[in-house]
């Protein structure tokens, strides 16, 4: 009987003490687990931040002036950003993935200004992605940051 009863407590603690939420290890800032986030929806830029030579980072935050939607499908990203200081105008549509712990867009066409053309139409970023927040990062040939872009979810 004692042995049956230890069974059971010891089968008690064992299933007590299961973690539910199987995770795979961080890879560039991105934890995978059975529920990660997803870029699937609408979102606001609130800042921008310019990595200098000198290790020092300019921040410049999203204004009433100067906004930037992002809009992910399944598949498919289209954004488009307002400076109001100038006319010029930017937008973009294509293709995305997340591989790796990168953002890879292959855009189809874009604004002028993109200057989109076969040879000049992939955009890989180095990604961090949370529920409601990513920052997609444009890395040198070296592997320094050069810029980066801070997101939160609209929708």
């Amino acid at each position: 009987m004692k042995a049956l009863l230890l069974l059971f407590i010891s089968t008690s603690l064992f299933i007590s003490c299961k973690n539910n939420a199987e995770t795979v290890p961080k890879k560039n800032n991105i934890e995978v687990t059975d529920k990660s986030p997803s870029l699937e929806g609408t979102w606001e830029i609130v800042s921008y931040l310019n990595y200098k030579e000198d290790s020092s980072v300019d921040t410049i935050k999203s204004s009433a002036n100067t906004k930037q939607i992002k809009m992910y499908s399944a598949t498919k990203v289209m954004w488009n950003r307002l400076r109001t200081s100038d006319s010029v105008e930017w937008f973009g549509y294509g293709d995305y993935k997340i591989e790796d712990g990168q953002l890879i867009e292959v855009l189809e066409y874009g604004s002028k200004s993109m200057n989109i053309t076969e040879d000049s139409n992939e955009f890989i970023f180095d990604i961090i992605l949370e529920e409601n927040t990513f920052t997609q990062i444009q890395m040198d040939s070296e592997g320094h940051p050069i810029f980066a872009e801070n997101y939160r979810r609209l929708e």
